[in-house]
């Protein structure tokens, strides 16, 4: 299995792996593991962590170094003798990895450029989504985190099959005891164009309450955003996100694009209210456990958020329908779904179908 360490990708791979059956070895591109991520994976039983030092493709300069991370991923899956091969980066899939490969798409320059609405991808990045695409079409099984997202998945890039939809889960937080917070909390790359900052900005200037935003400010690109009303954090450990989580406030995302949305996971995990951006991702995933506004809406987030810390009852309500329904998004359920894609692979009869 491929992961890197900069990432929420991280985390899926170690939850999953922690969950699976099997015996995992995990192949780290980009940047090395801090200490603390490098004693979280070591602790798992049955993983072997193998620091590459391989390049993103992400934060790559051309196809030339992914396509080399490719060749050696694939070389070390032959020498580790895999039965399957769990690519996290569908761009590393065209290659002879000696056992059948599953592509896992949990989010590409393709379907944000898509997202974002701006039109055709810059002649001087198009070079990824091409290589996304081979991967995708190379690989024997491909998945995406949600059914809305597989589906724009395929369309991105032409697939005869859509990808096959496998929620992310997460083991829940240690959470301490901690004093309600009367306000409203966001969380992620706040400098990611499509996260909705400035609608989330806009509605923290109408909101009578705190509106608290964790999260980079700044991508490794340079991108930047700087909001005048949410009372930014940078990002945080985990241990003091529980603490925020810990508090209850109302969870907020106005994301135009988000393949899954982890960080709502963990809010919902915690008991917090949701109020999210009317996509096809967060429905698919919380219809019926969350307040929904329409993507850009300033005035439709301020007004749910503050209905919800105006009313404690309905705040504790549907906190709770919130926390219902993250119980079904946990590792045990991903590896379940994870492990019978790989059987599906591994099954000869399927090859002479």
């Amino acid at each position: 299995m491929t992961a890197d360490a900069v990432g929420g990708v991280w985390r899926y791979a170690l939850e999953l792996a922690g969950a699976l059956d099997a015996e995992v070895v995990l192949a780290v591109l980009g940047p090395a593991p801090d200490a603390g991520q490098r004693a979280e994976a070591e602790a798992l039983p049955g993983l072997r962590l193998v620091e590459t030092g391989l390049p993103l493709d992400w934060l790559s300069g051309g196809p030339a170094p992914v396509l080399a991370a490719g060749a050696a991923v694939a070389r070390l899956a032959r020498e580790v003798g895999a039965d399957v091969v769990h690519l996290n980066s569908p761009a590393l899939a065209v290659g002879d990895f000696g056992a059948p490969v599953i592509a896992v798409n949990h989010g590409c320059l393709g379907t944000w450029w898509d997202a974002a609405g701006k039109g055709a991808v810059d002649p001087g990045l198009a070079w990824l989504p091409d290589l996304v695409g081979q991967g995708l079409r190379s690989a024997d099984r491909t998945v995406a985190p949600t059914r809305a997202y597989a589906e724009a998945v395929a369309r991105c890039y032409a697939l005869n099959v859509v990808p096959t939809a496998v929620h992310n889960g997460r083991g829940a937080m240690p959470l301490p005891d901690a004093a309600p917070f009367p306000g409203a909390l966001t969380v992620g790359r706040l400098w990611d164009e499509v996260k909705g900052t400035d609608t989330l900005d806009a509605a923290a200037a109408r909101l009578d309450a705190p509106f608290v935003a964790i999260g980079a400010t700044r991508a490794p690109h340079g991108a930047t955003v700087a909001p005048r009303h949410l009372q930014t954090t940078g990002p945080l450990p985990e241990a003091e996100l529980a603490g925020w989580l810990s508090r209850r406030p109302v969870f907020a995302s106005a994301a135009r694009f988000e393949p899954f949305g982890l960080a709502v996971l963990e809010a919902a995990q915690a008991g917090c209210p949701l109020v999210l951006s009317d996509i096809p991702t967060f429905r698919e995933l919380w219809e019926g456990a969350a307040t929904f506004v329409a993507a850009g809406d300033a005035d439709g987030f301020a007004a749910a958020i503050a209905a919800l810390l105006a009313d404690p009852v309905r705040h504790a309500a549907n906190g709770a329908a919130a926390q219902a329904r993250a119980a079904r998004y946990t590792p045990a359920a991903t590896a379940a779904g994870m492990s019978a894609i790989y059987r599906d692979a591994l099954d000869p009869r399927q090859d002479a179908a």
